[in-house]
């Protein structure tokens, strides 16, 4: 019923829009998530959104202990619609849940032993937390963190605005993932829910359409 139901819904879009929904999909993942603590800039964690939908990572995670902001839809671009956004009250909370999840907390940080990004192991899931602006990581990410990763820097600056650092990395694992035998790419059951939740989107009064339909089925 859900298939037929999409093949409807899907009706309602163009050519060009089917297509490129099945052209963006092809390059998501679930491998890579990412995480970002209580930044406090807004801008930051609104360009941290749009580089997860750059460079194909489905799902962003936002805690907000202590900052609480909403994203600034000017600086994502209209990301915030394709990358699902997840909110968490603490560290310890979305930690939680993403070990469940069964991903590895990785750190990003320059002062752990940590591993170079270009020698980090990407074959198991991962979730790359990114910290505030000036304090980095709190020690709830860091006491707790199975890997650490760098970038490698050779200025007098030892660290990256956080947005700068979230493009590089995901670009740079994103590319790794791509020429690896690691199997990335969301499953056919992602894909489906990911499809019928964009093309709902992209429907004036969808929920009036769904209706109708389901009363044609009965």
């Amino acid at each position: 019923m859900d298939h037929k139901l999409l093949d409807y819904l899907q009706s309602f879009l163009t050519e060009r829009r089917r297509e490129l929904f099945d052209r963006v999909l092809l390059e998501r993942t679930n491998h890579i998530t990412v995480a970002v603590e209580d930044v406090y800039q807004l801008h930051n964690t609104s360009a941290v959104i749009r580089s997860c939908e750059s460079f194909g990572v489905q799902n962003l995670h936002v805690i907000e202990e202590v900052n609480v902001k909403r994203i600034d839809r000017e600086i994502a671009m209209g990301a915030q619609k394709w990358v699902d956004v997840h909110r968490h009250n603490s560290a310890k909370e979305c930690i939680h849940s993403l070990k469940a999840q069964g991903y590895r907390i990785v750190a990003t940080t320059p002062h752990q032993k940590a591993y170079r990004l270009e020698d980090f192991d990407i074959t198991q899931k991962a979730a790359i937390f990114f910290g505030r602006e000036t304090q980095g990581l709190s020690d709830d990410v860091l006491e707790v963190a199975d890997d650490f990763i760098y970038i490698p820097m050779v200025g007098f600056t030892e660290s990256l605005n956080i947005s700068v650092s979230a493009a590089i990395t995901l670009q740079h694992l994103m590319t790794r993932l791509k020429a690896s035998d690691v199997s990335w790419q969301l499953s056919d059951s992602e894909v489906f829910e990911k499809k019928l939740a964009w093309t709902k989107k992209m429907i004036k009064d969808v929920d009036r359409i769904i209706e109708r339909w389901k009363e044609d089925q009965t």
